[in-house]
């Protein structure tokens, strides 16, 4: 009998070392992963707040977020009240939080200082006990939205065309600009238009009305700060609708078998079909186009916050124009119609193999093949305006060289998807294809722009700005 309580004395002791050991070293395992995604630094009246956590097998005994500000917590999310968030399982071990914080989810939050606490936990020891992690970020309550104001004047817009506007925004560090419908154009510090002036909240920028967009789309002013907070004020202006052609293409075997094959070289990650050359032009005018324009389009983040420019854009000299810009073309295959596209610039066509001069002062941002348009220079002209020139039998400059208006770039060609030598030029404002036919015109530049900027307290250097 004693020999038996000892043993089972024995037993006990070691289970209660065990359990003793589970314990201490269930408290020693890692709690859930946490990475709050959002917000970075501001909260606003309405900001998202977006959170992951990560367990293995996504089992969670807590998962709660707080907000603290001047001795108060206020609670923002629990594992038990999620009927105010967007609760999502990522992965099988990975839970996604999002809902809205800022004043209309904590009406007592105030302007300033405040913490984001986040508290998860695990069950680990077979339940027993929880594995637990935190994570807190420091943010700024930012409650009071943004201003904007229209400065300049008379806002004339041609569809396909584009303007100018300046404007006020604070406080500084909003961001801010115009918005066309769903387009937003990013404005600029008016210095970098040679705008002398002290007041630092001084904002100018080009916008456009799309070809494509609705002659009565809203034109609005915007300033959007760091903590989501939003103004918006419509900007008064006038629309001039302008007819866009038309024209029918006919396409055969010899020009496919000429660009099909080129492009597909120069191409060589799209998946062009050069067995069958009609497959493969398809895929070159529909896709690769839309891949070239979309490229196109993300150069305008690069560019300058300076005006390079004074003066109207130089159209190539002697030329025929041979296509206008955003003409309709239906392309027709051995009497089939086949494809419809947008041609978004001008043809302009002098003889073979002609120089080709840089229409204003700029940087060069691409020089190379682009697709579509064959050997083609892009040149950044600042504050979102940038030109772009397609086709070239041979480019003369390289990234990074800043050309003056009327130096040489390259040579005409018919490289791309070119039915013959000629130069494909249009004008790009904040990435969005416009007509040249504003740029061109010394009168427009005077109206629109460099009146707005003398009005403004411009001057008419040229050098960095205008």
């Amino acid at each position: 009998m004693r020999t038996l309580l000892k043993l089972v004395l024995s037993l006990v002791v070691s289970c209660l070392v065990v359990i003793g050991g589970a314990w201490i070293w269930g408290g020693r395992m890692a709690g859930p992963t946490l990475q709050l995604r959002q917000p970075d630094k501001f909260i606003g009246q309405a900001t998202p707040l977006e959170l992951m956590v990560e367990s293995p097998g996504g089992k969670f005994s807590r998962v709660d977020v707080t907000l603290e500000q001047n001795g108060k917590s206020f609670p923002i999310f629990t594992l038990e009240q999620q009927n105010s968030a967007t609760v999502k399982q990522e992965t099988a071990d990975r839970l996604y939080v999002m809902r809205q914080v800022g004043r209309q989810t904590v009406p007592e939050l105030q302007n300033g200082q405040a913490r984001i606490v986040v508290h998860a936990a695990r069950p680990v020891v077979f339940g027993l006990r929880d594995a637990e992690s935190s994570a807190t970020r420091d943010v700024q309550v930012r409650l009071q939205p943004p201003q904007v104001a229209v400065l300049s004047q008379f806002h004339y817009v041609n569809h396909g065309g584009s303007e100018f506007v300046v404007y006020r925004a604070t406080p500084e560090d909003v961001e801010s600009g115009v918005r066309v419908g769903d387009k937003e154009y990013r404005g600029f510090p008016a210095k970098g238009a040679d705008i002398t002036t002290p007041d630092p909240a001084l904002r100018v920028a080009f916008f456009a009305l799309l070809f494509d967009q609705d002659l009565n789309t809203p034109i609005q002013l915007f300033a959007r700060d760091p903590a989501g907070n939003q103004a918006v004020t419509p900007l008064d202006h006038m629309v001039f609708p302008k007819p866009y052609a038309k024209s029918k293409i006919e396409i055969d075997d010899r020009f496919l078998g000429r660009v099909v094959p080129a492009i597909a070289a120069n191409s060589p990650n799209e998946g062009i079909d050069t067995s069958d050359v009609l497959k493969g032009f398809l895929t070159i005018n529909r896709d690769l186009r839309r891949k070239n324009n979309a490229y196109i389009e993300s150069l305008a983040a690069k560019s300058s916050p300076d005006l390079q420019f004074h003066d109207a854009f130089q159209q190539l000299g002697n030329s025929q124009v041979e296509a206008k810009f955003a003409d309709t073309r239906t392309y027709f295959y051995k009497g089939k119609e086949v494809d419809t596209q947008v041609h978004l610039g001008f043809d302009l066509a002098v003889t073979a193999n002609v120089p080709i001069v840089a229409s204003q002062r700029g940087r060069v941002l691409h020089a190379s093949d682009l697709g579509i348009y064959g050997n083609c220079v892009l040149i950044d002209h600042g504050m979102g305006v940038q030109s772009l020139y397609g086709h070239l039998s041979s480019i003369g400059v390289k990234v990074g060289d800043t050309v003056e208006k009327g130096q040489q770039i390259g040579r005409s060609g018919m490289t791309g998807l070119a039915g013959g030598d000629h130069l494909h030029f249009t004008m790009i404002v904040g990435g969005r294809q416009v007509t040249p036919v504003d740029w061109w015109s010394a009168q427009w530049m005077q109206d629109r722009v460099l009146r707005k900027i003398r009005d403004a307290g411009g001057g008419t250097s040229t050098g960095g700005g205008v």
